[in-house]
């Protein structure tokens, strides 16, 4: 069986699309379809527009981006059976802010700031209130606009490797090595560990394991 999979669907805060490929040997008679979608977009928008996001995280008011006629199908007074999609902010809010911050100010392994991010023409960075962007691998090792917060004043910056391993569901106890540069490779390459583990916890079910 094959199925196209968006991560945020199921709790990663990354809208990422995948395809799994899942097989058993077919004399097991096994009957498996990939689990279902347990968070959502519409569920997403009903929170920030009836729901506790914005108080949940502190938000002005003035500061609150809902996009105009968002929501505009849904019932005010029922939310959807999903989770909201899972957002940037759900994901990162608790860890320092790295800017204006040297490595020894920050209690967080892999936590620092790369200067440098920039916006143009299909690089703007990842919303903060919005799942984030596909995080890439990038060319040559260079992450693009994918790989770049964008703040709610519209200033960018880079994702530093703690955030980007947030945005994966890599465990804050896993330390990595290496170039900044080198890294963001490895978790452009990287599956959420979320949706690796909803996939195979599923699979293990279905055979008994």
């Amino acid at each position: 069986m094959t199925q196209l999979v968006n991560a945020a669907d199921h709790g990663v805060p990354q809208r990422r699309e995948r395809v799994f490929f899942v097989g058993f040997r077919e004399d097991t008679n096994v009957s498996w379809h990939f689990p279902q979608a347990t968070h959502s977009r519409d569920a997403l928008v009903w929170d920030q527009l009836h729901g506790t996001y914005w108080d949940r995280h502190k938000v002005a008011r003035k500061q609150r981006p809902v996009g105009k006629g968002a929501g505009a199908s849904l019932d005010p007074k029922t939310p959807p059976s999903e989770k909201p999609w899972r957002t940037v902010w759900d994901a990162i809010s608790d860890l320092p802010d790295p800017e204006g911050a040297t490595t020894f100010d920050i209690p967080v392994s892999n936590h620092r700031l790369q200067p440098g991010a920039r916006s143009y023409p299909g690089h703007t960075g990842s919303p903060i209130h919005e799942p984030a962007k596909t995080l890439k691998a990038g060319v040559h090792g260079v992450p693009g606009g994918e790989n770049m917060l964008l703040l709610p004043n519209g200033r960018v910056r880079y994702f530093t490797v703690r955030e980007s391993a947030r945005l994966q569901t890599f465990p804050d106890e896993f330390v990595f090595h290496g170039s900044w540069s080198e890294t963001m490779r490895q978790l452009g390459n990287a599956v959420p560990v979320k949706l690796a583990e909803v996939v195979g916890k599923s699979v293990a079910r279905h055979v008994g394991a």
